[in-house]
């Protein structure tokens, strides 16, 4: 098995799209105006139209809704990617922080309130969990 991709459910696939790719530098690929990917080498997020959900059950997932979940991208500078960012985050949740597993992490929401995580690995063990990605 191989896990390969995280979607979000969202009422604005435009907007949510070009908030991932200016944040990530990633462009997206469009297959149809409802569903889009942000490809990384490691992974893809994946961004579809609320209108996608009943192909899979009515009423299963609800655009803007996420509580629990939290979107993590590895970067090469957190507190760089901060400075860039403070004019495209509406919300940070927190600042670069260090975290007990080694992590250097900022913490903001996108658009529709989902948690994203920027980080970097920052202690020696971080480093060595994160070596060659």
């Amino acid at each position: 098995m191989d896990f390969v991709s995280t979607r979000i459910i969202t009422a604005d696939v435009a907007r949510l799209v070009a908030f991932y790719e200016r944040v990530t530098g990633v462009e997206a690929t469009w297959a149809t105006e409802d569903f889009a990917d942000l490809v990384t080498a490691h992974g893809t997020l994946a961004i579809a139209s609320e209108r996608t959900v009943p192909l899979f059950a009515e009423g299963s997932a609800r655009a803007a809704a996420n509580h629990s979940a939290v979107i993590e991208f590895l970067v090469d500078d957190v507190d760089r990617v901060h400075k860039e960012l403070a004019d495209v985050v509406g919300e940070f949740v927190n600042g670069p922080a260090t975290m007990p597993w080694g992590n250097r992490a900022l913490l903001f929401r996108d658009p529709d309130g989902n948690l994203v995580d920027f980080f970097t690995p920052h202690t020696p063990a971080a480093v060595a969990r994160f070596a060659g990605r």
